[in-house]
């Protein structure tokens, strides 16, 4: 084969050259890495893939220098590109483990043993013809020897290797390469083939049948399709009939759905890909963590060993093309989708331009092997095929796979050394330019893919609870830090690049600030304030974009303050013992968060030790008691109908003669004890149900479920009795606080405000946007105030009132308080919610908490 311009050892020298330059820029720039991730040149570098790469250079050199003088008119194309692909593929694998990375270097040594050894021998392709019944043979009868003698080197799953002692080898990978030879031979022998083909093709099916009921019973199933694949194409390329490519299509997908149906492993692998969202941690985890990595990556990738590729199972086999998408990026993908189109390529033009019909057959079928194992793998990484569990030629950890990977290469080359000017006869061109054409295709769709789930899908990816390089870029950039409005840190990140932790200081509002764990995902503030705690919001898109580039994190993140008071908190848990139940004060007339507690709580410090349990606790720790708690609201109405009462201009009517309540055979009683003097005042305070209900059936049940409505309280309108007792309304201590605000605040229903303010690197503090439009009005002020000033307690300069719910199983009791109005410190709202029916302690806890909150 004469190239125009330059000679073929030329271009196959300079070609060379450019792919060392790339590895070698590969291995700086993973020598560099620790560096870069932790930002800090006093690190511990990475040198032992260096010895690699040495090996790699010097085979590449010996075999540029034998192929120029053993096979000078070989295609000088072969060599740099699967010297390139196996050169990138051992540097992915050291970067991912040093172990296997060596085990690599050194199989890639036997394979240029084997391949030096093949350049020697002139005879090597009329040998492989001449016995090709032998090496078909050979091969099935050491597949079929691992029934019997298999192992795995993994220690568990399908026994398809044959060795010990740490070296393996499957026979699997060879023989399809010996189907290749020997259909290649079987049909050069009857060329030009014409007439009835089933006759003439019966002989092979028949062993290739063989073949594939070996495989389907070593549940190798990876290699059985492309078994399929592969005899397809090398009759199709001998008789040059299209329906053969349709028919084993059809086998192939109703293989896939009697497997679904018989076939475990087919059916778990088909429901992964069809939909892996339903089951992200089990069945389908390997698609989903693929997905992540490939978003991750982007456009230009993390930088070699900057990414983490390691999350994801066997990446240092079936997945290095995930390694390698992360860490190079959607330009790096591209640029292996393209070397492999070039190999695919190269091989169907030596095909058209060999001197025999069983060198073009073999050459093309070498083509289709190396094309179809990739397609089959990397549209199983991206989610273009169901997963098989194949290698990528020459990239992959294996040595089988290498070994026949570059068999293949050694066979192409001599078959293209020994093209002359004038080919054998080509009956029909087109199956050498479908077939290239097809696998272009192929490789174009993956393209596709990769783009679509690398920038398309990339941000909804990363924002996944079980994207796990969120927590690992935690350890190497610190958080922001969780301060209350005193600037008091509350929680932090400690430690060095690589090492950060989390740390919370004050542990009793763990169930407010939550956690952000590496096993447990994310909760509470820390989630919802993320984007600024890690540092995605708050800089310049500009920064954001060029930390990523540039080290593949995110910058440092930002302080956040919480409206919370940390004097405040300690009181307000202090306040509860080992009592359950809930507390929540707020300013009155913004709606700050000043307290938040939630009983049992738990120590976020210590999920490492108590997460698993955690999820099973009595008490139900994770749950926020304050915001997510349910509760009945039962008797604790009474400021609200009364503000409403007086809304409507409604006068009080006459004071039942009764305090108590017979309903649904129960006996309701006050709250606290009965008051004395029996006044509307004290009655509705105590929480007693009679003058509750009365006040109800005065407005009616129009207004009171409007009024309800109106203070985001959930009803189920079963009968207005039910509403006015609680019975049939459910809220969070948080809402109840806010409803209680409309009574301290003049009428207005605040909207809660957890958080104050963000630290920006160049403005500092700056407040975030405040939520006083969104508050609403529910009462006139008059009436608020009225309603305030009927519940105040004597002497003090807040008012209270008291409730109680109980149905036989559940007993709890609320205290809600708030200042008069009037008060010239900041108005305060305050709800307390008890799991127990005890209430002496909720008034006790409750004036407690008002009593400390506004002492100067």
């Amino acid at each position: 084969m004469r190239f125009p311009y330059l000679p073929p050892a030329q271009i196959q020298s300079r070609l060379s050259q450019l792919a060392a330059i790339f590895i070698l820029l590969l291995g700086i720039t993973l020598s560099l890495a620790p560096a870069v991730r932790e930002k800090s040149w006093q690190v511990e570098y990475r040198w032992d893939h260096w010895s690699g790469i040495l090996i790699w250079l010097i085979l590449l050199y010996f075999a540029h220098q034998q192929i120029a003088r053993l096979l000078p008119d070989a295609d000088p194309y072969l060599l740099p590109i699967t010297a390139l692909l196996s050169g990138w593929g051992m540097l992915e694998i050291w970067r991912l483990t040093a172990e296997f990375g060596l085990r690599q270097s050194l199989w890639l040594a036997v394979c240029f043993g084997f391949f030096f050894l093949g350049l020697r021998n002139p005879q090597l392709l009329a040998f492989l013809k001449r016995y090709k019944y032998i090496w078909l043979t050979s091969g099935l009868a050491l597949t079929a020897l691992t029934f019997i003698l298999g192992a795995n080197p993994g220690g568990s799953g399908p026994r398809l290797w044959l060795g010990c002692c740490g070296v393996y080898f499957q026979p699997s990978e060879p023989l399809k390469l010996l189907l290749v030879i020997y259909l290649a031979a079987y049909f050069a022998g009857r060329m030009p083939i014409s007439g009835k083909i089933f006759s003439l093709i019966l002989p092979t099916l028949l062993i290739t049948g063989l073949a594939l009921a070996i495989l389907v019973i070593q549940r190798d199933l990876g290699t059985a399709s492309i078994f399929v694949f592969l005899y397809a194409v090398m009759v199709y390329q001998a008789s040059a009939k299209r329906r053969i490519l349709l028919l084993s299509g059809a086998l192939l997908i109703s293989f896939g759905l009697a497997g679904y149906f018989f076939i475990d492993i087919i059916r778990y692998r088909l429901l992964a890909w069809l939909d892996p969202w339903q089951d992200p941690s089990g069945r389908s985890y390997q698609v989903i963590q693929s997905l992540l990595a490939i978003a991750n990556g982007g456009v230009f990738g993390r930088g070699l060993g900057l990414g983490s590729p390691g999350v994801v199972p066997v990446a240092h086999s079936d997945f290095i093309f995930i390694a390698i998408a992360e860490e190079m990026g959607l330009v790096g993908s591209i640029g292996l989708f393209a070397l492999i189109a070039l190999l695919v390529t190269r091989s169907y033009l030596i095909a058209l331009r060999a001197e025999s019909h069983f060198q073009r057959l073999l050459a093309a079928g070498l083509g289709a092997y190396l094309g179809a194992q990739g397609l089959v793998i990397l549209g199983g990484n991206l989610r273009l095929l169901p997963l098989t569990g194949v290698t990528l030629p020459f990239v992959s950890y294996g040595g089988s796979s290498l070994l026949t990977s570059f068999v293949a290469m050694l066979l192409l080359l001599q078959i293209s050394n020994a093209a002359e000017q004038d080919p054998a006869p080509l009956n029909k061109a087109q199956p050498y330019l479908l077939m290239p054409a097809l696998f272009s295709l192929g490789l174009l769709a993956t393209a596709l893919a990769n783009g679509w789930w690398a920038v398309v899908r990339s941000a909804d990816l990363l924002a996944r609870s079980d994207n796990p390089r969120r927590s690992i870029a935690d350890r190497y950039v610190p958080r922001g830090k969780l301060v209350d409005r005193n600037n008091l840190t509350l929680s932090d990140s400690q430690g060095s690049p690589g090492s950060y932790q989390r740390i919370y200081h004050y542990s009793d509002l763990s169930t407010t600030l939550g956690y952000t764990h590496p096993v447990y995902g994310q909760a509470g503030l820390e989630a919802e304030l993320d984007p600024y705690l890690r540092g995605l919001d708050g800089y310049p898109a500009s920064t954001i974009w060029l930390e990523h580039l540039l080290y593949g994190t995110p910058p440092a993140g930002l302080d956040v303050r919480l409206s919370l008071d940390l004097k405040l908190q300690e009181h307000a848990d202090m306040l509860f013992g080992a009592n359950s139940g809930a507390l929540v004060l707020l300013n009155a007339s913004n709606g700050e968060i000043l307290a938040i507690a939630s009983h049992p709580t738990f120590d976020a410090n210590q999920l490492d030790e108590t997460g698993a349990s955690l999820l099973t606790a009595p008490g139900s720790p994770l749950v926020n008691r304050a915001t997510q708690g349910q509760y009945a609201t039962g008797t604790s109405l009474a400021p609200f109908l009364l503000a409403e009462m007086l809304q409507n201009t409604i006068t009080l009517p006459d004071f039942p003669t009764s305090l108590l309540l017979q309903a649904d055979g129960q006996l309701l009683r006050c709250t606290l004890r009965e008051p004395a003097p029996p006044t509307w005042e004290n009655a509705l305070a105590a929480g007693c149900p009679t003058p509750l209900l009365t006040l109800a059936n005065r407005l009616g049940e129009e207004k009171t479920i409007s009024l309800m409505q109106k203070l985001g309280l959930k009803t189920q309108s079963d009968s207005l009795q039910n509403l006015a007792l609680g019975q049939s309304v459910a809220t969070s201590p948080l809402n109840l606080a806010l409803a209680a605000a409309t009574i301290s605040n003049g009428g207005t229903l605040p909207v809660a405000i957890s958080t104050l303010a963000v630290n920006l690197p160049e403005q500092g503090w700056v407040v975030l946007a405040s939520q006083e439009e969104a508050a609403t009005n529910v009462f006139m002020p008059e009436n608020a105030n009225q309603a305030a000033e009927m519940l105040a307690v004597r002497g003090k300069p807040y008012w209270e009132s008291m409730g109680v719910y109980q149905n036989g199983v559940t007993s709890l009791v609320w205290y809600l308080g708030g200042t008069l109005p009037g008060w010239q410190g900041t108005p305060l709202a305050l709800a307390i919610v008890f799991e127990i029916d005890e209430a002496q302690l909720a008034q006790s806890a409750g004036r407690s908490m008002m009593e400390f909150s506004i002492q100067p």
